[in-house]
């Protein structure tokens, strides 16, 4: 697949991901912590912020994979 594919791909993909994920977050917040204290708040929103770097960072390393060989 040429580099180019991958990347445009790639991109959607996390666009997709980060609207989705942000979605379910919010959805999950809003369902199981409406009477927490705020520090519960704080610390579900801080891990729930930064899990979803796990699968885009999958997703970035195949948008980079190996460039196809040069011809010539």
């Amino acid at each position: 697949m040429p580099p180019r594919l991958r990347k445009f791909i790639g991109t959607i993909l996390i666009i997709i991901l980060v609207l989705v994920y942000a979605l379910l977050a919010t959805t999950i917040a809003a369902a199981r912590l409406a009477e927490s204290p705020w520090w519960i708040h704080l610390l579900y929103f801080l891990i729930s912020g930064i899990f979803w770097i796990l699968p885009a960072m999958l997703i970035i390393k195949w948008m980079a994979g190996p460039l196809p060989p040069k011809k010539g």
